[in-house]
């Protein structure tokens, strides 16, 4: 089972997700079996931010000096998944997720599922630096895409 603390410090995130932390539960509940870590309890953190908090951490963490979708912050390099695992922190900006703007909540939402999915494989240690790794996270992204969205839809 996989616990999400949800945490925001953009007030914005509410206008479209009224119930953050039941959103992100729904989503980790239709994962395909693997990734949803049976008789397990991962935890990980989740902070909805935006692009001037995001750019700092990319800057400080990445030196990087721009905004971006999401950051993943794993736990160590090789995660192992025992009893009871705490695998990292995720920070999502809401300014990237609004784009563009003029997008319907079933988009905007959609959207984050994909983010989520794509920093919770971050968090497993997934990456996608060279060539064959992105073709193998961009399979796995896909598969737990389809599996959520066919559920959620």
């Amino acid at each position: 089972m996989i616990s999400v603390e949800v945490f925001s410090e953009e007030k914005a995130w509410s206008k479209k997700l009224r119930k953050k932390e039941i959103f992100f539960k729904e989503i980790c509940k239709f994962f395909p079996r693997k990734y949803r870590f049976p008789n397990k309890k991962i935890t990980l953190t989740l902070l909805l931010s935006n692009n001037r908090c995001i750019k700092k951490l990319n800057k400080n963490f990445r030196n990087k000096n721009k905004p971006t979708d999401i950051l993943s912050f794993p736990l160590s390099k090789k995660i192992l998944i025992s009893k009871k695992t705490y695998i990292g922190d995720m920070i999502i900006s809401y300014n990237f997720m609004d784009k563009p703007r003029s997008q319907n909540i079933k988009n905007f939402k959609e959207k984050v599922i994909q983010t989520f999915i794509h920093g919770f494989l971050h968090l497993l240690g997934f990456d996608h630096i060279k060539d064959k790794d992105y073709k193998r996270m961009l399979s796995e992204e896909e598969k737990i895409y389809k599996s959520v969205i066919s559920k959620i839809n």
